[in-house]
C-alpha cells in the first residue's frame, strides 16, 4: 500500500512563493505518475499538475501553466509542486495522488486516474 505525505504548505501574500513536496513511502518506479490536485472550501477538486515518475513529461492545468512547476526526486521517493506568483484563488488544500499514467497524459489531471492519495497541506494566499 502506498502512502503519500505532502508537506510545505503555508501563508503566504500575493505574489510569493512555496514548495509543496509529496513524499512516497514506496520507492517509486519509473513511468507510473504523481499527480497534485486542489480543492478549496465549496469547489470542485482541481487537477493542476501530473508528471510521469522517471521521465520529463508533465501536464498543467491552463490556471496554472506557466506559474507552477512539477518536479521528481526519485532517489528520495519525492515529487515538488513548486508555486510562483501565487494569487488568491490559489487558496486551497494541496493533494497529490499515485497511479498507472494513462495518455494522453492531460487525462491524469482527473482525480478517478489515481489510486493512491495524501491526506493534503493547506496553502493560503492573502492579497
Amino acid at each position: 500500500q502506498v502512502q503519500l505525505v505532502e508537506s510545505g504548505g503555508g501563508s503566504v501574500q500575493a505574489g510569493g512563493s512555496l514548495r509543496l513536496s509529496c513524499a512516497a513511502s514506496v520507492i517509486m518506479y519509473s513511468s507510473k505518475c504523481i499527480g497534485w490536485f486542489r480543492q478549496a472550501p465549496g469547489r470542485e477538486r482541481e487537477g493542476i499538475a501530473a508528471i510521469v515518475t522517471g521521465s520529463h513529461f508533465t501536464a498543467y492545468a491552463d490556471s496554472v501553466q506557466g506559474r507552477f512547476t512539477v518536479s521528481e526526486n526519485m532517489t528520495r521517493n519525492t515529487v515538488y509542486l513548486e508555486m510562483n506568483d501565487l494569487k488568491p484563488e490559489d487558496t486551497a488544500m494541496y493533494y497529490c495522488a499515485n497511479g498507472a499514467c494513462a495518455y494522453p497524459l492531460a487525462s491524469m489531471l482527473e482525480g478517478h486516474q489515481y489510486q493512491h492519495w495524501g491526506r493534503g497541506t493547506q496553502v493560503t494566499v492573502s492579497s
